[in-house]
């Protein structure tokens, strides 16, 4: 028996599985060690997941996390895993491995992650083996919900947009030059409220110049990413997340513009990851 969890900041969905299939799902709250010491992440493991498993002891633990990307961080989750579980195998990763396997599987490819950020990476059909740095909200995040908010609003501010598409934004989500600063500069998550903005402009996507914003966000991605990876137009492009999937029409075009196959569009990781690891523990039996 194995137990898979894909975590982000706000819940973290487990599967518990063997070789016939999954026969359990636990929801939990998001583990993020980058937020989080070990004592708090044992503490919502005890309360929350170690009832739900009903005695069950896993073999192996394989757990993919937002937050999980150095050593130290990872290793503030194995600690309390491993005092739930002394006798199971731990393996942390991060989310960007989970996205890989949902949507590679076992087979090499390019793998994206475009919702309210965007990150990818080079996978060998088991592990990443290059990967273009993620710059986050600041310096990057070219794909992604919030760069598509961030364009979107930079236009609305400097008066650039059509007159009429202008007072539709407006009145749709009460705008005001200091509320989108304060928005911006002062919440915790700016990224999250520059990723609502793409709704609207999901809507609005057959106007002209919607488009052209969808269309350099991916471009844009495509350029700084997807290009930089070995043979990224003799393998799949593959991609995980709500812009990828409610966008695909643009992202196809932008794709045929730089000669790449795209493969796999889905919205979340879940499905592809248990596919992954059900193929696992049918070769080990």
């Amino acid at each position: 028996m194995i137990l898979i969890a894909d975590s982000g900041s706000t819940k973290t969905d487990w599967r518990v599985m063997d070789a016939t299939g999954v026969y359990e799902q636990v929801l939990t709250a998001g583990i993020n060690p980058q937020y989080l010491e070990s004592a708090q992440i044992h503490s919502i493991f005890e309360a929350e997941l170690l009832p739900n498993l009903k005695e069950k002891n896993p073999d192996s633990i394989y757990f993919y996390g937002a937050g999980c990307s150095s050593p130290d961080r990872n290793l503030r989750v194995e600690q309390a895993l491993k005092k739930l579980f002394p006798d199971s195998e731990v393996f942390i990763d991060h989310d960007l491995l989970s996205a890989a396997r949902a949507i590679c599987g076992h087979k090499p490819g390019v793998a994206c992650i475009l919702g309210t950020g965007s990150n990818s990476c080079l996978y060998d059909g088991r592990n990443i083996v290059d990967n273009v740095p993620s710059l986050g909200f600041l310096m990057g995040d070219e794909g992604s919900g919030a760069y598509l908010g961030k364009m979107l609003i930079r236009a609305y501010l400097y008066r650039e947009l059509p007159e009429e598409l202008g007072i539709t934004l407006k009145n749709r989500y009460s705008l005001t030059k200091q509320g989108i600063l304060n928005s911006v500069y002062d919440s915790d998550m700016p990224s999250t409220y520059l990723a609502t903005f793409a709704k609207f402009m999901h809507e609005k996507r057959k106007d002209p110049v919607i488009h052209a914003m969808i269309y350099q966000n991916f471009d844009e991605f495509f350029e700084h990413h997807v290009c930089k990876y070995k043979g990224y137009t003799e393998i799949p492009v593959n991609f995980v997340g709500s812009v990828a999937f409610h966008f695909s029409e643009t992202l196809h075009q932008v794709a045929k513009k730089y000669g790449v196959h795209i493969g796999t569009i889905i919205t979340s990781p879940s499905d592809g990851l248990i596919a992954y690891h059900q193929e696992l523990l049918s070769q080990s039996v």
